[in-house]
């Protein structure tokens, strides 16, 4: 493989393993907000309108900006009932096939992404509730999260690739 390829998943790779395992930790902070909500409904009588909604925009911070290191450390769900059948290099070739359309799919994700951020920044776009959240943050959270999960895959085409070759990028 040329050595861009290798720096390239280098670097990508390091990025979103460093990111992966900060994001981590959002599961605590999500779990925070929702026993803070629980807590104030039930021991204090005073219910908070604004602790679901902020679960759930952890929540989509947490599996999208996660989803890079996910597909990196292979964590993902995948059907494996013939997969597990082929050979190493088979399945190398298989997965430099799906590639394709994982990378088809995160582009086209992508961009419905950055029209909808630009959307919400032009047009200081709320939330339809009580709480009513300006959405852009979240939004731009989230096609963030695509987009590291958009280089992961594309990281991981040049190692399939390499690995149909024979060959192994670290």
């Amino acid at each position: 493989m040329p050595k861009a390829a290798r720096v390239y998943v280098r670097y990508v790779e390091a990025v979103n393993r460093v990111l992966g395992r900060i994001v981590m930790y959002l599961i605590f902070v999500m779990m925070g907000v929702l026993l803070y909500a629980s807590f104030s409904r039930t021991v204090i009588g005073m219910p908070v309108n604004w602790a679901m909604e902020m679960g759930q925009f952890l929540l989509a911070a947490y599996y999208l900006l996660g989803g890079g290191y996910s597909l990196q450390i292979n964590a993902h769900v995948r059907m494996d009932l013939l997969y597990s059948r082929l050979s190493p290099r088979k399945m190398a070739f298989t997965d430099t096939l799906t590639a394709f359309c994982l990378i088809f799919y995160l582009s086209t994700l992508l961009i419905g992404g950055i029209s909808s951020t630009e959307y919400a920044i032009t047009y200081k776009q709320v939330n339809y509730t009580s709480w009513a959240p300006l959405l852009w943050p979240i939004k731009s959270i989230m096609t963030f999260g695509i987009f590291l999960m958009l280089l992961q895959a594309i990281a991981i085409f040049f190692k399939d690739l390499a690995r149909f070759r024979g060959e192994e990028i670290a």
